[in-house]
């Protein structure tokens, strides 16, 4: 059959194969190769119903909140106090999870996973690349960009340990009901995350000079947390949160079990602190209207926690920006490492004056993220495309320093002080 000869005048240029018809005499046309195919084809950011994508971040947080139920429902079904042996057995459970996620990222960016890898990644220099530099995440890229932020989220949420130890110390949170605050603080501050990473990455998308906002922001904080003197905590009472929340809301004077509510003249109102404990007397359940809503200071203690997680996720959402502005490898390195804060806040709670240089070194990984940040086009044309390897190696180098320096310089001063909180040191004593 012989090849049909367009009559009306091409569009775009083609090109004349030297191919020729069997049965005809002329050239058969080719098109000329389109050079954006060499990479996945960018995807649209009005996606339809169904997406491939959309199903996946559903599934997966589906799968977040069967871990989440497990966990409290089947593992810390009763109220307990957590000791270390416990919480560094959670610790490794989560750890290993966030790890072994790597392997889905590698293969379901590698083999384009419901359409895993399909978008173009700011932080992934190619200059050679027509669409301005920017190219596509495949397995390897994406499991070393997973890992370093699983590794800067895991490090920054240690620094998050010393203001929960303070909330707790303050409030004298009983050591049994701790691990219950961290919960429902985490299910909160997943929440609250996934919607500043959805706002940052549309910022990205639609304001690309962002970077370079994002980039100065953590070198600025990361000199202020340099610089910050280290001293005593600061009275919460005169916190603007908490003083908000006792003129919205009546706190009880004492916790009433578990319960972050409970209704005036209600048994739960009458009930004691902890189980065991004699039941003291609370004026402002007897001073309340019969049936009206109070809340505990367990609830005070909670909106805390909330509040430190937000305040802490303006610093590390940037930061894990600065490795990938990719939404899916964004969402899950910070999802993993926020699930096992409640397990290593109960395991260095006692020893936490032992990582006296750790804040300095997150100080310095915030700066130097924030420089590679504003300079990424040139580190990855002057490094190579091993360029995101380089900076795992580099923020684990800094952050080992830290922990090192600090032991080391504990052994050398003869040991640590005990803390004086008890509500602190309890869960791990």
């Amino acid at each position: 059959m012989c090849c049909p000869r367009s009559r009306s005048r091409p569009s775009e240029p083609v090109v004349l194969s030297r191919v020729r018809c069997r049965d005809a005499g002329h050239l058969r046309p080719r098109s000329r190769p389109d050079r954006a195919r060499i990479h996945p084809p960018a995807r649209s950011s009005q996606t339809p119903p169904g997406d491939p994508l959309e199903l996946l971040y559903a599934g997966f947080i589906v799968f977040i909140l069967s871990l989440l139920a497990l966990d409290l429902g089947v593992f810390h079904r009763t109220a307990h106090v957590v000791r270390v042996k416990e919480a560094l057995g959670w610790s490794a459970v989560w750890i290993s999870i966030g790890l072994l996620f790597t392997l889905f990222i590698y293969f379901g960016y590698e083999h384009h996973w419901f359409g895993l890898g399909m978008g173009v990644d700011a932080m992934t220099i190619a200059p050679a690349t027509s669409d301005g530099g920017a190219i596509y995440n495949d397995g390897g890229s994406a499991a070393i960009k997973y890992l370093t932020g699983f590794v800067v989220e895991k490090s920054l949420a240690v620094d998050n340990i010393f203001v929960i130890a303070m909330i707790f110390s303050f409030l004298g949170v009983p050591a049994m009901y701790q691990h219950r605050v961290l919960f429902w603080g985490i299910v909160g501050a997943l929440i609250l995350r996934g919607l500043m990473i959805g706002i940052g990455a549309v910022l990205i998308t639609k304001f690309s000079w962002i970077i370079y906002v994002f980039g100065g922001f953590l070198i600025v904080t990361g000199i202020k947390m340099l610089l910050a003197p280290a001293g005593p905590a600061s009275n919460l009472d005169n916190n603007i949160l908490v003083r908000v929340t006792r003129r919205l809301f009546s706190v009880t004077e004492r916790f009433h079990g578990e319960r972050f509510t409970v209704r005036a003249g209600s048994s739960a109102s009458h009930a004691p602190a902890t189980p065991g404990a004699p039941v003291e007397v609370d004026r402002v359940v007897d001073r309340a209207k019969r049936g009206a809503l109070l809340v505990t200071p367990l609830f005070l203690a909670l909106i805390l926690v909330e509040f430190t997680d937000v305040i802490f996720a303006v610093d590390s959402i940037p930061a894990i920006f600065a490795i990938t502005t990719d939404p899916f490898l964004v969402f899950t390195s910070n999802v993993f490492a926020i699930l096992g804060l409640r397990s290593l806040y109960f395991a260095l709670a006692d020893m936490i004056d032992r990582f006296r240089y750790l804040k300095v070194s997150l100080s310095v990984v915030l700066m130097v993220i924030g420089v590679k940040m504003m300079t990424h086009t040139y580190l990855k044309a002057w490094l190579g495309e091993h360029f995101n390897f380089y900076m795992l190696g580099v923020i684990v180098v800094i952050i080992g320093a830290g922990v090192i320096a600090s032991l080391v310089s504990t052994r050398s001063a003869g040991g640590m002080k005990p803390p004086t909180a008890p509500e602190v040191a309890e869960p791990v004593a």
